[in-house]
């Protein structure tokens, strides 16, 4: 009998003990999505394959699978992934001490918050979502954990597909060019094929090329403008806030805090020290799929085909421009980032849509700057009642000038022409933002075959505390 029980005792403790470690081990670690290798709790980064776990928290989210309205108290919600550090929430809250900035990542005190809204009409880049759930619906590309799209061959990496932080942009296109580098190379692959086309040369297109260009794959990068078109259109000085990274075939990139100027520095600088090879002036007007199983990638300067294509455009897709003479110079802008930025300046915003009226908007309410709103008809139909409310209060007040039926016809370094009330008016002039609309990069997208669908991007570690 005493044997019995001191088997049973045995059997028991050793039951508990595998149970406490099972317990344990599914409450300190989750799995890779990318290796499946597991993670340890507080990990940044799988250990396995050294991907950083922030990449895949969009491609790694749950496909919406309905429609339905959100119940319960709203509040705001901060996206880490998102959220650039502009501070442009926290003098919009009217509730003192419901938001702040906790380094460069704006957070919410949820017990303060009454789901009001302004901070996330004033977040540029929309990273504030003010809802009662506990996830974020986003629209993205159908992407899997390498990024490759529904589309077998096709990539989508950096803004376009809904993630605009650099590190993070960085990171895709590396994790890209990985994928695309394994897949075999045919033996009877015609010359004029290249192994990869990436299209565009910001810093997912950038990092993507050297990750090419490390292995020696013949890549062909093509860019629509001059390189990193899409940074050099930010306003002078602007801050980046990009975080220390590391860069395929050239290391440790310290461009924390970084302006403008030093950040395409550093670009370059990676490019003259790597000898990537980069096609400026090459937009890309469609991508096909040839008979032979090839991409067929029409551009503004020829025909080209490869095997696989990387997409790393600019979520805002091809600005439509004016046409008017100095239209290349720096003070012209096709976006606004950070509203800060323009404070004592003397603005010229162009466009009739809700774009152009938030940013004029924006700029206005900004410590001692002079903004002009032009528009070539008389009225906004375009735009949405509270953006013309706000339009029509801050031209009562004089804080914004409105110039109804005028047009933009020359730009030089610090004036420019209009046209308005019958005469040409030469005014100084530090910024003209353009904000006439664009070529919908979505419509690229869809003509390529890649499906566009909405996912619930779950909001923990967001910088709140839902």
């Amino acid at each position: 009998m005493l044997w019995t029980w001191v088997i049973f005792l045995a059997i028991t403790l050793f039951l508990v003990a595998r149970h406490v470690r099972a317990t344990r081990g599914s409450g300190a670690t989750t799995l890779c999505a990318r290796c499946k290798a597991k993670i340890p709790a507080g990990a940044q980064r799988c250990g396995k394959c050294g991907i950083p776990l922030q990449v895949m928290e969009v491609t790694g989210a749950a496909i919406a699978l309905d429609e339905g309205p959100e119940e319960g108290a709203t509040h705001a919600v901060v996206r880490a992934d998102v959220c650039v550090g502009c501070a442009a929430c926290v003098p919009a809250c009217p509730v003192e001490n419901a938001i702040w900035m906790e380094g460069k990542l704006a957070v919410v005190d949820l017990s303060l918050c009454v789901g009001h809204g302004k901070c996330a009409e004033a977040c540029p880049v929309g990273a504030i979502h003010v809802g009662a759930g506990s996830a974020v619906r986003v629209e993205v590309p159908n992407v899997d954990v390498n990024f490759q799209s529904n589309v077998p061959g096709i990539y989508v990496v950096g803004e376009l597909g809904g993630r605009g932080l650099i590190k993070n942009a960085v990171n895709e296109g590396k994790v890209a060019a990985e994928c695309a580098a394994s897949v075999v190379r045919p033996d009877n692959l015609p010359e004029n094929v290249r192994d990869i086309a990436i299209v565009g040369s910001g810093p997912s297109g950038i990092s993507a090329g050297l990750e090419c260009h490390s292995r020696g794959m013949d890549y062909l990068l093509l860019e629509q403008g001059t390189l990193a078109d899409t940074i050099r259109k930010y306003p002078r000085n602007k801050l980046l806030l990009a975080e220390p990274l590391n860069v395929p075939l050239y290391g440790d990139l310290w461009v924390a805090d970084a302006s403008k100027e030093t950040l395409l520095k550093a670009w370059e600088t990676v490019i003259e020290a790597t000898g990537l090879r980069v096609h400026t002036e090459h937009g890309v007007k469609s991508l096909t799929r040839d008979p032979g199983g090839w991409f067929e990638i029409v551009t503004t300067q020829g025909e080209f085909r490869a095997r696989q294509v990387i997409l790393a455009m600019g979520r805002r897709g091809t600005p439509r421009k004016l046409g008017v003479d100095g239209e290349g110079l720096e003070q012209v802008l096709y976006d606004v980032v950070e509203m800060e930025t323009f404070a004592g300046s003397k603005v010229v915003v162009v466009g009739g849509g809700d774009s152009a009226l938030e940013s004029a908007l924006g700029m206005s309410a900004q410590a001692h700057t002079e903004v002009i709103l032009s528009y070539r008809k008389n009225d906004f139909s375009r735009a949405k009642p509270r953006n013309l409310e706000k339009l029509e209060k801050a031209e009562a007040t004089g804080d914004l000038q409105v110039w109804r039926e005028s047009e933009v016809r020359a730009v030089r370094p610090g004036e420019i022409d209009i046209e308005y009330g019958g005469k040409l008016r030469t005014l100084p002039n530090d910024y003209l933002v353009i904000r006439v609309g664009g070529i919908a990069p979505y419509d690229f997208l869809h003509k390529a075959g890649v499906e566009i669908i909405k996912k619930d991007v779950p909001l923990v570690g967001s910088g709140s505390d839902a």
